[in-house]
């Protein structure tokens, strides 16, 4: 399962709401003091 590849086909506005989405689990995540390795990793793949 964790070896395969899944890539999706996104517009520029879908993949704003998505990062900001991500940004707020994150946020939330640091104010919990909860570790954001996961959500860290996602917002590095959709950016690059």
């Amino acid at each position: 399962m964790f070896g395969n590849t899944i890539k999706l086909k996104m517009t520029h506005d879908e993949i704003r709401v998505l990062v900001f989405a991500l940004n707020e689990l994150r946020n939330s995540l640091i104010e919990e003091g909860r570790y954001t390795d996961a959500v860290d990793e996602l917002l590095i793949k959709l950016l690059s």
